[in-house]
């Protein structure tokens, strides 16, 4: 039998030889999701040795990692802004930038808020969650994305308060909102070759890409989303670390109020800021 110490070094270098991007990370985290321990605790049981059920399920979580499957769909959830949400190849993975999204979104008091294109449902059940007199609608135009933030609404108890639709956009959304938020799919088709594997393999296309310029979301919600908003109401969405100034200029050419970039923790342009023009 093998000590757990042991076992994380050899799956770290093997994840490691396969250009995983920090593979002692992967190696632990995978290794206490084999044993059933918190993953704080992996190492108090590094120097005993582990079961061979567990050796044999942790060599196989290790040889999907290795092929570069993301450690969230091997385990099956992801942390956000503190919660733990399920996931699947059929939503994109949360990522830490977002919540600079839900930050941004919580500065400023809302009721009723639309989430498009809500994917796991991580932003509209987190805002939900911090402010438990909101209720809120989300849509996807995923069945599979809409099943996955309805079981993430229960998971985390604001499924009463949220209301989840398949819906192209706007198609099927009526009413009015205090705040609108979105993490479109800003990569554009030419930038679709260049991301990772976990990205390019594993996570949804139409989630990542509008198969253009990686704008066009922006220009419909520019458009369009005035007419979902209260007086006061604002645009909250997330944007690629270099689309600023052309997202900027998209909504000021539309007519939008007091538009800003907002950048993410490390300093990068992350969020856009619009108020309703009327």
């Amino acid at each position: 039998m093998t000590t757990a110490a042991v076992a994380m070094a050899t799956a770290t270098a093997k994840l490691r030889a396969a250009g995983v991007p920090d593979p002692a990370r992967d190696a632990r985290l995978l290794l206490a999701y084999a044993a059933s321990v918190d993953a704080a605790r992996v190492t108090l049981i590094a120097p005993e040795e582990i079961a061979p059920e567990i050796s044999e399920r942790y060599e196989h979580l290790i040889s999907l990692r290795a092929v570069r499957v993301p450690v969230s769909h091997l385990v099956g959830e992801r942390a956000f802004y503190g919660r733990g949400f399920k996931i699947s190849r059929e939503v994109l993975d949360p990522r830490p930038e977002t919540e600079s999204l839900v930050e941004a979104a919580l500065a400023a008091p809302f009721d009723r808020v639309l989430d498009l294109g809500l994917g796991s449902g991580c932003i509209l059940v987190t805002l939900l969650a911090e402010r438990v007199g909101a209720t809120g609608v989300g849509v996807d135009l995923s069945e599979g994305a809409c099943l996955q933030a309805s079981a993430n609404a229960v998971l985390h108890g604001v499924a009463v308060r949220a209301e989840i639709r398949q819906s192209d956009w706007f198609a099927q959304v009526e009413g009015r909102f205090d705040l609108i938020v979105c993490n479109p799919p800003y990569l554009a088709q030419s930038e679709m070759c260049d991301v990772a594997p976990e990205l390019a393999l594993h996570e949804p296309a139409m989630a990542l890409t509008d198969g253009a310029d990686g704008l066009s979301v922006y220009r419909l919600i520019a458009a369009q989303a005035s007419g979902y908003l209260t007086a006061q109401g604002r645009v909250l969405a997330e944007i690629g670390w270099r689309q600023g100034p052309q997202v900027r200029a998209i909504f000021e050419a539309a007519g939008w109020a007091d538009v800003a970039i907002l950048p993410d923790l490390d300093g990068r342009d992350r969020i856009l800021r619009a108020e309703n023009p009327a």
